[in-house]
């Protein structure tokens, strides 16, 4: 004899409801340890809003669960030797999750490597670090490490898109290459030079400089030395404040150059190249807010009705998508069991399917070619910092073209 559809499904609820209430109710607390002070503070400040937006998100609508999310920010002043005492200061008031990105990858190799150390110190006290934005491939190559996951696509996957893009557009003949000095930069000269030389071996490298990281405050000589050079496009890895000032000086300058970026969705950047960017400026990202299937359609303008600033930080959002999952699955908030259940977790980001590759804890996903344009309500819908324009998805190449091999050797505990 059938049971009663009504007590079926107050028995499967009742089931459900038990098995949510295994873990019991608590608050995860999560550093945030990037840049809050100094030339880069507008952008971490903007992504610490989104991280505590999208925390409250999490523990509103139950993505773990009974679990609760708080961010607790630290200001590392962009300076690696901050950045790991603050760490302490967080493992001291038992913070087992960090995140991190926007301050750089020198930051980024630093924390990983005190993390690194700290947890084989103290076995039971492991600390995860979520990389939203720290680009640089050894961090998930030579540098790998079980305790760091990385939601945004590396440099190398973003160039080897870019110089895909690049090589296709024929009246590009003259780059120039404009990077900040220190690893991250300079991995991304190497990778774009490259790229180029193997997909349009006749387009010619006119330049390939570097600059000190957040201390230049005039790029005019730069900008000088662009248009000297007679280049058709600029690629940067600039970010943040110094990205803003490199297109501001060039838009002063009357360059007439595309440029092809990695980062100008960053904070102030929009602004500063208004109408004048309009079909020259490309950005290379994992993220792509205008892209055709974008999950959560009203996180974008409901995050910017509440601080009247942009949301960008879609794949630190992704971080906590991955982070809940994986909690909820393994039925646990420690450390040790969620990093074991995020490598090769499989979850919905804001533009689709992630999956976190078990072989170095570097995230698969499409990665976006996208262009400076008009919102039209169609193609470009959400613009950014109240330009009118937005990003427009031109090119995609998708996850299993993204991938790159690893040479990353895995420790994992015992």
């Amino acid at each position: 004899m059938t049971r009663p559809m009504p007590a079926l499904i107050a028995a499967l609820a009742l089931a459900f409801g038990i098995a949510a209430q295994a873990q019991p109710a608590q608050t995860v607390k999560i550093a945030s340890i990037d840049a809050m002070s100094g030339p880069m503070a507008g952008l971490g400040l903007n992504v610490l809003k989104s991280f505590q937006y999208s925390a409250k998100l999490a523990s509103d609508q139950g993505w773990a669960g009974p679990v609760k999310f708080e961010i607790v920010p630290f200001d590392n002043k962009l300076s690696a030797q901050e950045a790991v005492a603050l760490l302490n200061n967080a493992v001291s008031q038992n913070i087992r999750y960090v995140v991190q990105g926007a301050s750089s990858s020198s930051v980024g190799i630093a924390l990983l490597d005190a993390i690194e150390k700290h947890n084989s110190r103290n076995p039971g006290k492991e600390v995860v670090y979520l990389n939203y934005a720290a680009q640089a491939p050894a961090m998930t190559n030579d540098k790998c490490s079980f305790w760091h996951f990385r939601t945004d696509a590396n440099s190398d996957m973003k160039v080897a898109a870019l110089t895909t893009y690049l090589a296709a557009q024929k009246n590009i003949r003259k780059v120039h290459l404009l990077n900040p000095n220190y690893a991250y930069g300079q991995e991304v000269s190497r990778a774009a030079r490259e790229g180029l030389a193997k997909k349009r071996p006749d387009v010619q490298i006119v330049g390939d400089d570097f600059h000190p990281l957040g201390q230049v405050k005039d790029y005019s000589p730069y900008i000088a030395k662009v248009k000297q050079s007679g280049a058709d496009a600029v690629v940067t890895a600039d970010f943040g404040a110094d990205l803003a000032l490199i297109v501001r000086a060039a838009r002063d300058a009357g360059l007439p150059v595309d440029f092809y970026t990695l980062n100008a969705n960053n904070f102030g950047v929009p602004a500063a190249m208004g109408a004048a960017g309009e079909g020259r400026v490309k950005l290379v990202s994992a993220f792509a807010p205008n892209a055709p299937g974008l999950s959560g359609q009203s996180l974008l303008p409901d995050f910017k009705r509440q601080f009247n600033e942009d949301f960008i930080n879609g794949l630190g959002h992704n971080a906590l998508v991955m982070l809940a999952k994986a909690m909820r699955e393994a039925n646990s908030t420690d450390p040790a069991k969620v990093a074991a259940r995020m490598e090769g977790l499989t979850f919905n980001g804001l533009n689709g399917p992630v999956e976190m590759r078990k072989s170095d804890h570097q995230a698969q996903q499409p990665i976006y070619v996208q262009s400076w344009e008009k919102v039209d309500g169609k193609a470009v819908v959400h613009d950014q910092e109240n330009t009118g324009f937005g990003w427009k998805p031109v090119a995609t190449v998708n996850a299993a073209a993204a991938a790159l091999p690893t040479t990353c050797r895995m420790k994992r505990p015992d």
